[in-house]
């Protein structure tokens, strides 16, 4: 399912414009992501890999959302969406995005972001044959990644978006070779026999006195809050969602029940994977922390959980 410090930019674009230009632009790219169907060819890069994938979306008349992507290349990898809940998935698919984005698309409040992040428009590109226009979001502090955006001129829709870190290094691009901006056919919506039914393990909302963070990075808020079963040990684990509007990450809490576990850390491309170990009255914990994130502030969440009562969960 996002962060930058500045990077492909150089003398090809424009000069900065007046910051409500780009403000009018975010707008525009959160109504589309929640009015446009469209069908199309993308590809995915990350951690020097490249991989293509088709997506059809429509968005029917009631505001329902229906979304499905196929990987072109390698296995037939699939995944089908209902309003951004997975219905059915097949090949590595199901780990990677099961329950995360097909396509980089977000709930975007464009005077929100501002206090997060510095937002300009950088100039003008053309992508899959279509004019665009260059957002750049840029993070005010070092807890989040920044974006360049290049928007379709007509619909609004992210033709392409990179996400690099601190040193200017792409972490992730999400860029369209072909774009049709109308509803697709039926046959476009309807999954393979291949994709597989999903139906995740959730217990139930987390009671409000179970966990919390003695630290965020500004402007991240509690979105979600779940209990589940693990699919490993069966063992409750609880879940809590965090955003800033545009970044995000997850914190999963696990009793140890005496199992001895390693503290671990990892990066692949953007995602990073923080767990630690933590001691509390009913036993140890495992906290792991995973997100589009810096490593550094990753480390620092894991850091800060501690039972007791919980965020209150944004509306």
């Amino acid at each position: 399912m996002r962060a930058i410090a500045l990077w492909f930019i150089g003398g090809w674009l424009a000069s900065p414009v007046h910051a409500g230009e780009a403000q009018d632009w975010l707008n525009r790219l959160a109504a589309a992501e929640r009015e446009q169907s469209f069908q199309g060819t993308f590809i995915y890069e990350r951690n020097g890999s490249f991989s293509t994938h088709g997506i059809w979306r429509e968005v029917e008349a009631g505001g329902a959302v229906r979304e499905r992507l196929l990987q072109l290349d390698g296995p037939a990898q699939e995944v089908l969406k209902v309003d951004g809940q997975t219905q059915c998935v097949s090949g590595a698919l199901a780990d990677q995005v099961a329950e995360g984005q097909s396509w980089p698309a977000r709930q975007l409040d464009a005077e929100k972001l501002a206090r997060w992040y510095d937002i300009r428009v950088a100039g003008n590109s053309r992508i899959a044959g279509r004019g665009a226009v260059v957002l750049v979001l840029a993070p005010k502090d070092q807890h989040r990644y920044g974006f360049e955006l290049h928007l379709d001129r007509d619909t609004g829709l992210p033709l392409k978006s990179l996400l690099l870190n601190e040193k200017g290094q792409l972490l992730e691009r999400f860029q369209f070779t072909q774009l049709q901006v109308s509803a697709p056919e039926a046959v476009g919506l309807q999954a393979s026999s291949r994709c597989r039914p999903v139906r995740f393990r959730t217990v139930d909302q987390v009671a409000d006195d179970l966990w919390r963070s003695d630290w965020l990075p500004p402007g991240f808020t509690l979105n979600a809050a779940q209990l589940r079963r693990s699919p490993a040990s069966d063992q409750r684990v609880t879940c809590l969602m965090y955003g800033d509007g545009l970044a995000r990450f997850s914190v999963f809490l696990e009793s140890l029940q005496g199992a001895v576990v390693e503290d671990a850390r990892s990066q692949l491309g953007p995602t990073v994977a923080v767990s630690r170990r933590m001691a509390t009255d009913e036993g140890d914990v495992m906290v792991t922390v995973v997100g589009e994130i810096p490593l550094g502030t990753a480390e620092r969440i894991a850091l800060s959980m501690r039972a007791g009562a919980a965020e209150q969960v944004a509306q």
